[in-house]
């Protein structure tokens, strides 16, 4: 097993990428903390991972608050022991053009996609620190290096968490701590199914076209990047043996974009 005894906190993890990464990070022997907004489907989750042998629980956490997130992380320490591994997951989406785009809804795209990575860094390196190594990863985007219409504060935050990631490398090696970025193409969880209508009505095209032209038109097989390629990174970046990958980006999307 590549994760045996190590403690994971994955961040949206009751559904989509966020639980295909703790179910992985699980079966390879990991304790994983299941936090999320909603508690009660965080327990759920962590209730599956329980029934298949593995060890779970389920943590209430809003990235974007504070003394929520630090109550959050000290359960986990207090219940598995310790933190071995981040993955920074929350997200929303919210679309508009930039100049219908309401400030409230700016603001609240960046708080959880940037300012909850930032909280939850902040929150966990210092357990890092002490255990002497550990692995931080964000959940980034294609948009991380590139833009689509419509994503303003996505595309932003996106590229935000590039920065954070190697500020966090450099400061975190002498300590033995890792972070890295894993930037998905659009993988179809509920979260860009709720785009498809959305960009549909925007644009003035079907939602046959909004797949076909926007989101799969650049990948190499037109096809959607699956949660479950999406967890194979996150483990090679929690697993990586040295720093070689320390600061790093992993673009995952068939070919969408190449570097």
């Amino acid at each position: 097993m590549k994760l045996k005894d190590k403690v994971a906190i994955v961040t949206g993890a009751a559904s989509g990428i966020g639980k295909e990464i703790a179910m992985t990070y699980a079966r390879e022997g990991a304790k994983v903390a299941i936090a999320d907004l909603n508690l009660e489907a965080a327990q759920a989750t962590a209730a599956e991972i329980e029934a298949k042998h593995g060890r779970a629980i389920g943590v209430a956490m809003d990235v974007t608050d504070e003394d929520a997130v630090n109550r959050g992380v000290e359960q986990v320490v207090s219940e598995l022991g310790g933190v071995d591994i981040l993955v920074s997951n929350a997200g929303i989406q919210i679309v508009h053009p930039v100049e219908e785009f309401a400030y409230a809804d700016w603001k609240k795209m960046l708080a959880i996609h940037l300012d909850g990575a930032f909280l939850t860094t902040k929150a966990c390196l210092p357990h890092m620190y002490k255990a002497g190594g550990g692995s931080v990863i964000y959940m980034g985007s294609v948009h991380s290096k590139e833009a689509s219409l419509l994503k303003a504060p996505y595309v932003t935050a996106k590229h935000g968490l590039l920065g954070l990631a190697k500020v966090v490398a450099k400061e975190g090696a002498k300590h033995g701590v890792r972070a890295n970025v894993i930037c998905p193409g659009f993988v179809r969880t509920p979260l860009v199914d709720k785009q498809i209508p959305e960009q549909a009505q925007t644009l003035g095209i079907s939602e046959e076209e909004v797949i076909r032209n926007v989101m799969l038109k650049e990948t190499v097989d037109g096809e959607f990047t699956t949660i479950e390629d999406v967890a194979e990174v996150a483990l090679l970046f929690a697993s990586f043996p040295s720093n070689a990958l320390t600061g790093q980006s992993m673009v995952v999307s068939h070919g969408w974009f190449m570097q």
